[in-house]
């Protein structure tokens, strides 16, 4: 279902729902302000061809999946780009504007917490004070809106990444799900650098001369969106990498751990070898010197302690030659 709320400079209305029919009207007696719409139909397709007279082009987006881009046309001005859902944290839904004179003219399907930020500033006392710097200024601050929010978001990101980093350099337990959450992370911020990379684009774009978007007032304005933009960017980045080199540690760390364990089984395989070998040839002569048979040398007499004397000193000798080897005695 489509709703239009409007919001005006004097106050009077402060988005509050208005009719198709009943908006040319409002916005003639307000003068300036801002049009939003949500869910459009095909009245709302009429509304902005025949009443606004966007470009066609233009209005197509506002029906269909667009790219995210900016664009002079000769009576107005058309953005559109992704902003953040407020149904999944990650979710993004294309937020198209039109720049019209002094209305600024938004069109989404979606709850946008950038967009709600920007519902507070609209109605701010110093927004008001600014009111002469029409809809160029309204974009900025809806952009910087935007930008905030991800910012917001990237907060709680980067907590995450130390929560993570630390559990990684923790001796003292084994965290599960650990490699997990570590690529679900860095998938995330995979996620948010397809939207903050693009807006960024968008806003260096406007600042083009060539492209005639930002007027002469509002540059410094957009100069420092674009400063902001920069960085939010290289912040996607960092993280990016530094959740990249944490699973690569943590990855490394188990690989150490792992090797750890297969020198000590294989230490242990080679002692109990070693005895084992050792043993092999004791027992055939244990054996041998056990038949019931008289006709075996020291079966009577002290012929015993010669057997137990003789075993020692095999024993002896093959420990030696183990560990002229090195099979023993040396790491």
């Amino acid at each position: 279902m489509t709703t239009i709320q409007l919001h005006t400079r004097d106050g009077e209305r402060k988005g509050s729902e208005i009719a198709i029919s009943e908006l040319s009207a409002a916005m003639e007696a307000a003068e300036s302000g801002w049009v939003d719409i949500r869910h459009p139909d095909e009245d709302v397709r009429t509304w902005l061809m025949d009443e606004m007279h966007f470009h066609h082009l233009a209005v197509d987006d506002c029906f269909a999946e667009p790219v995210s881009k900016a664009y002079v046309y000769d009576e107005h001005k058309f953005v559109t780009f992704a902003a953040r859902d407020a149904d999944r944290e990650l979710d993004t839904e294309h937020l198209r504007a039109f720049l019209s004179g002094p209305w600024l003219v938004t069109v989404r399907d979606a709850e946008l917490p950038g967009l709600a930020d920007f519902r507070r500033r609209f109605h701010s006392a110093k927004s008001r004070k600014r009111a002469d710097l029409g809809s160029d200024y309204l974009l900025y601050d809806l952009l910087d809106a935007v930008a905030d929010d991800w910012y917001r978001l990237l907060d709680r990101f980067s907590d995450k990444l130390d929560e993570l980093e630390d559990q990684v350099f923790d001796p003292s337990r084994k965290y599960p799900n650990l490699l997990e959450d570590l690529h679900e992370l860095k998938g995330d911020l995979r996620e948010i650098s397809k939207s903050t990379t693009p807006l960024n684009e968008i806003v260096q774009r406007m600042l083009r001369p060539d492209e005639e978007f930002v007027s002469p007032e509002t540059e410094d304005y957009f100069r420092d969106l674009s400063d902001l933009m920069r960085s939010l960017v290289r912040r996607v980045e960092n993280y990016n990498a530094g959740a990249a080199s944490t699973r690569d540690t943590y990855i490394s760390q188990y690989s150490m751990r792992l090797a750890e364990e297969q020198a000590d089984v294989g230490e242990v395989m080679r002692t109990l070898t070693i005895i084992a070998t050792i043993m092999l040839p004791l027992t055939l002569i244990a054996g041998v010197f056990g038949m019931n048979t008289e006709v075996l040398p020291f079966a009577s007499g002290d012929g015993f302690w010669y057997i137990i004397t003789a075993m020692g000193l095999f024993t002896a000798l093959m420990l030696v030659w183990f560990r002229g080897k090195g099979w023993i005695g040396r790491k």
